[in-house]
C-alpha cells in the first residue's frame, strides 16, 4: 500500500495463496480489499487453478486480485475462461534421461527408501512423501510446487524412472510453472535457491492471460511488439 499510495498505478495486480481468502475468518482479505477501495481502486478477484486456466499440469490454486482506478476499464474486465488441459507431466518432466546423482533417492541417502521403493513404481504419475506414507497423485497433474522442494523432505514431488526414484530438477519445476522453453535457468545459483524461486513463483500462462484481459479492458493493442493505447 505504501507503493500504491506513492505511485498511484492505473492497475494493481496481486497474487497469493488460496487460503488468504479465508484467513482469520476472512478478515485479512477484507482489510486488503478495503485498503485498495479506500484509495480509489475498483477491485475484482477470483481463485484460479493453473491446470484449468493455464494449460499447465499442476494443481495450483491461487487468488488473483485486479484493481482499476478507471471504473470503465473495471467494468470491461473479466477474468479469463477455463481452457482445456492438453499438456501432461511428460511434456514437463524428462522421464528418460539420467540426471545428476544427487537428485536420486537411495538406501544410502534416504532413511525411508524402503517405503518409497514399495509404493513408487509408475512413470505415469507423480508421488509425494507425506511424512509417514507415499501419496500417488492420480489426476495426472503435479501437486502444488512449494519453496521447500530442495530440502528433500515432506511433500516433495517424486517420480519413478528407469534410472531410479528422484525428485524434479529445477528446470522441470520451472517448466511446471509454465516458463517457456527459451527461459534460461541461471547456472550461478544453487539448486536450493532455484527450487525456492520456482516454488515461490507464479504460473506464467495464467498471469499472461489475466494481463491480456487487463490490456483489452484498458483499450490496449499490440503494435510492432509494443503495447499502445488505441
Amino acid at each position: 500500500m505504501r507503493i500504491i499510495k506513492e505511485k498511484r498505478p492505473q492497475i494493481v495486480f496481486l497474487e497469493n495463496v488460496k487460503n488468504l481468502v479465508g484467513h482469520d475468518k476472512g478478515n485479512t482479505f477484507k482489510v486488503i480489499l478495503e485498503a485498495l477501495q479506500a484509495h480509489g481502486y475498483n477491485v475484482k478477484y477470483k481463485v484460479l487453478n493453473a491446470c484449468e486456466y493455464g494449460n499447465v499440469p499442476q494443481n495450483r490454486e491461487r487468488i488473483y486480485v485486479v484493481g482499476f482506478l478507471d471504473e470503465e476499464a473495471y467494468k470491461k474486465f473479466d477474468f479469463p475462461d477455463p481452457i482445456l488441459l492438453t499438456k501432461t507431466i511428460k511434456d514437463m518432466i524428462d522421464f528418460e534421461n539420467k540426471k545428476d546423482d544427487k537428485l536420486y533417492y537411495t538406501e544410502d541417502n534416504c532413511k525411508f527408501y524402503d517405503k518409497l521403493k514399495e509404493s513408487i513404481n509408475s512413470e505415469d504419475t507423480i508421488y509425494q512423501w507425506r511424512r509417514i506414507y507415499v501419496r500417488e497423485n492420480k489426476s495426472n497433474v503435479c501437486p502444488t510446487l512449494t519453496a521447500n522442494m530442495g530440502t528433500g523432505g515432506h511433500n516433495v514431488p517424486l517420480i519413478y524412472t528407469k534410472h531410479g526414484i528422484r525428485k524434479l530438477t529445477p528446470r522441470e519445476c520451472f517448466n511446471i510453472q509454465g516458463y517457456p522453453s527459451e527461459y534460461i535457468v541461471p547456472e550461478d545459483v544453487s539448486n536450493t535457491q532455484l527450487y525456492k524461486q520456482a516454488g515461490n513463483s507464479v504460473v506464467v500462462p495464467v498471469v499472461q492471460r489475466i494481463a491480456e484481459n487487463i490490456a483489452m479492458a484498458l483499450g490496449v493493442k499490440e503494435h510492432k511488439g509494443e503495447l499502445v493505447l488505441k
